[in-house]
C-alpha cells in the first residue's frame, strides 16, 4: 500500500456519523515507515458530494486513475486507523494535486497552518 492509494474498505459498525461498511478509502500510511504496524491510517471517501461544504474534506474526481465511478469527497475530517484486515483490493489511486488537498486539511484540522479562515 502507498500513500494516496485507494482501496476498498470494510469499516466496522459505528455510532453517530462515522463511516461504516464497504466503502472506498485513501491510505495515508507510508508503508516504508510504518507498515509493520497491525493498522494503516486511512481518509474514508462519501459521494455525497454536498459534503465537500464541509471544513475537513477534499474532492477526488473520477477518473481513469482514482477508478471511482463517481466524483467523491475525501472525508479527512474522519481520518482514522483501521485494522489492516478490513482492507481490500485497490481499484486505482489519487492524483498529486489531490493527496496534496487531503494533506493540506489534515494540517489544517491538526493545527498545522496558520492559512486557514476563523468562523
Amino acid at each position: 500500500m502507498n500513500v494516496g492509494d485507494i482501496h476498498w474498505v470494510d469499516f466496522p459498525v459505528a455510532t453517530g456519523r462515522e463511516q461504516q461498511g464497504r466503502r472506498p478509502a485513501i491510505v495515508m500510511q507510508d508503508d516504508g515507515y510504518a507498515g509493520s504496524l497491525p493498522t494503516t491510517m486511512v481518509v474514508p471517501l462519501s459521494t455525497a458530494t454536498r459534503a465537500i461544504r464541509f471544513a475537513g474534506t477534499a474532492l477526488v474526481a473520477a477518473t481513469k486513475e482514482s477508478r471511482l465511478r463517481q466524483d467523491s469527497v475525501a472525508l479527512v475530517f474522519q481520518f482514522r486507523a483501521i485494522d489492516r484486515s478490513r482492507v481490500r483490493e485497490m481499484p486505482g489511486t489519487t492524483s498529486e494535486a489531490e493527496r496534496d488537498e487531503v494533506f493540506r486539511e489534515l494540517r489544517k484540522l491538526t493545527g498545522q497552518t496558520e492559512s486557514y479562515p476563523t468562523v
